[in-house]
């Protein structure tokens, strides 16, 4: 019995790891629902907006977008295209290769997959924890508690506000006292207020997991009608075998 408990909590040790970010800072629950159309579209007006100027998702094209969040291609050309002339084309940025690599030191990555390798709570939680960073080698002012010098500007500042650390004592690995952020204030109040920022930050996660994977939600549909098939299956196999054999024994 011993074998089998062993790897039963082996396999829950990638679960466990999951639970907090690098540094150890605790991830918090994006709770994403890609089957609720609202939150994908006002994730999908976040992204395009506040994004798409940078972040390409190449590989979600307009027309794919709208029909995965009940849109019509015009609802979609009126509200959500800026950089792009036809609906069939994909979510691509307008910034030049040269101009990415001038303005930021390297292209800024493709969104398409980034919830599929990141994972929903960490994008939560980044988008969360930007913070004022007075360090004169960060080039935009800003960090982040769980992408450590982070390369990215704060596009959201407006909406959310400015934060500033909180310090506490933390014990280091010799078991020192050091200073460490224990929390981050809100310094200046944005836009939005922390539960309506927070709010759009998790329907802005939501697209992304819809971005990541647009059958998601039917697969999920298809595979509950799987099981039942195979559960039906079982009962009438079963039945069928009692009946078979019933006379042998």
């Amino acid at each position: 019995m011993t074998t089998p408990i062993v790897a039963f909590l082996f396999l829950l040790l990638p679960v466990a790891s999951l639970a907090a970010g690098p540094g150890g800072v605790p991830l918090r629950s994006a709770e994403v629902d890609i089957t609720d159309q609202a939150s994908l579209q006002r994730g999908a007006r976040l992204f395009v907006n506040y994004c798409l100027s940078c972040h390409s998702a190449r590989y979600m094209r307009y027309s794919q977008m709208g029909k995965g969040l009940g849109l019509t291609d015009d609802q979609v050309q009126d509200n959500l295209m800026f950089a792009a002339d036809k609906i069939a084309q994909p979510m691509d940025v307008a910034m030049s290769l040269g101009d990415a690599k001038r303005w930021f030191g390297n292209p800024p990555p493709d969104l398409s997959v980034v919830a599929r390798s990141r994972g929903a709570d960490w994008l939560y939680t980044y988008m969360l924890t930007f913070y004022k960073d007075d360090d004169p080698a960060r080039p935009y002012g800003v960090n982040n508690l769980v992408f450590k010098d982070v390369g990215m500007p704060d596009v959201l500042w407006e909406l959310r506000g400015i934060q500033v650390p909180v310090y506490g004592e933390a014990g280091d690995a010799h078991g020192a006292e050091t200073a460490a952020i224990a929390d981050l204030a809100l310094q200046t109040p944005g836009l939005r207020t922390p539960a309506e920022f927070s709010r759009d930050m998790r329907d802005l996660v939501n697209f992304l997991v819809f971005v990541g994977e647009p059958a998601q939600a039917k697969r999920h549909r298809v595979g509950l009608w799987v099981l039942a098939f195979i559960i039906l299956f079982f009962i009438v196999s079963y039945a069928l075998y009692r009946e078979y054999w019933k006379d042998v024994h």
